[in-house]
């Protein structure tokens, strides 16, 4: 996507005389040089392998029990080394794509010597211990390797741990295991930080924010959802704010701290609505009482002007995200307060004025922050 809007841009820059073909296409070789850039050959080659360390998987569990222990135990552990050792040796060569594909098949091996070893001497342990020892053998390699690619099935890994936990105990606390996913995905940014896979960071975000909606979903109430939207509020001022220190380390890491603990305050307003609408105000008195419905609309439209104005005119996954709450919280103030004053005609007539409204300062604001951003071109 980006390499295509950078081509057309490039293209414009060239026909316009601010840029030359050789410059042009010096730029786009480097962008198509780089780990990180999407590459189809690249996918595929890492989907491969996955299929492959699969099938590698499922072809020494189905003949598990002909093979003699001994020969089990040497034929894993020279599996894996075997695929270590190539991937070194090929990133030596400087053949990035398939190296990356070796070490895929490497760790997935790993995974699978660890599920059968156990079970061939029996060895204590559950699940979850399993998959953090397999996720920290993933983020080793990742860190020794520099494989973006690593980091990606990390974070994966992650994603399985919490399944498995979410499949075992949904509702209930195992231990120190529900401290363990803001944990990993800590280590998985500090990776993608070391490695340089901005792509996977995005996985660590994703985990952080379920992780939270699950610990709401276990003390469910008003007050943690008001807890909820503040703290999202909170960490969004943190990342956004001119004036805060953490400001510059942020965007380092682009668009993404921003927004989600942007999300993560759109979250909170939802489920604080949530809460009103099932009464969990005592004696239900405020159920017919539109006041916490109205102070709590205001401070969503509040909150998505406010984060257009901090990071709107830079940050277009925020700024959507903040239209797509402004006009929720509309529509939804329309149904609740005029819906029920007025026929189901006039309740869409308003509604649809509400709407053009809203459309018609998205289109100002959109023009304004094009204006600004051509100023700032030319100063």
């Amino acid at each position: 996507m980006y390499r295509g809007r950078l081509e057309r841009d490039l293209k414009i820059w060239t026909d316009k005389g601010l840029v030359d073909a050789g410059t042009a296409k010096a730029i786009l070789d480097e962008y198509d040089g780089r780990q990180t850039s999407f590459s189809a050959g690249r996918v595929l080659t890492i989907i491969a392998a996955v299929l492959l360390g699969l099938a590698i998987l499922l072809f020494v569990s189905a003949n598990w029990e002909t093979i003699p222990r001994i020969a089990r135990l040497l034929g894993l552990v020279t599996m894996i080394w075997a695929f270590y050792l190539a991937a070194a040796y090929l990133l030596g060569q400087g053949r990035s794509i398939i190296a990356a594909a070796l070490l895929i098949l490497g760790t997935l091996s790993f995974g699978g010597a660890m599920a059968l070893v156990g079970q061939m001497y029996n060895l204590s342990g559950d699940e979850l211990r399993m998959m953090l020892v397999w996720f920290a053998a993933a983020c080793i390699v990742a860190a020794l390797f520099r494989s973006s690619a690593q980091v990606g099935l990390a974070g994966f890994l992650a994603w399985a741990f919490c399944g498995v936990y979410l499949w075992g105990h949904f509702d209930e606390w195992y231990g120190i295991m529900p401290w363990m996913p803001p944990l990993m995905a800590a280590v998985l940014i500090r990776l993608v930080r070391y490695v340089d896979a901005p792509m996977a960071r995005h996985l660590a975000y994703l985990m952080l924010v379920g992780w939270l909606t699950w610990l709401f979903g276990r003390h469910e109430g008003l007050n943690t959802a008001i807890l909820f939207a503040a703290l999202g509020m909170a960490a969004f001022l943190v990342v956004s704010l001119p004036a805060s220190p953490l400001l510059s380390f942020a965007r380092t890491a682009g668009a993404a701290p921003a927004f989600y603990t942007f999300l993560i305050a759109s979250i909170g307003f939802f489920l604080v609505h949530a809460e009103i609408s099932n009464g969990s105000f005592e004696n239900n008195v405020w159920v017919e009482d539109k006041l916490p419905l109205v102070i709590v609309a205001a401070a969503t439209l509040a909150s998505s002007v406010i984060a257009i104005a901090l990071t709107g005119r830079d940050n277009g996954a925020v700024r959507y995200l903040a239209y797509f709450v402004f006009s929720c919280e509309i529509l939804y103030l329309a149904s609740e307060t005029i819906g029920s004053m007025i026929g189901t005609a006039g309740f869409f007539l308003v509604a649809g004025l509400l709407v053009a409204i809203a459309a018609w300062l998205v289109i100002q604001l959109e023009r304004r922050f094009s204006s600004n951003s051509g100023q700032g071109t030319q100063a």
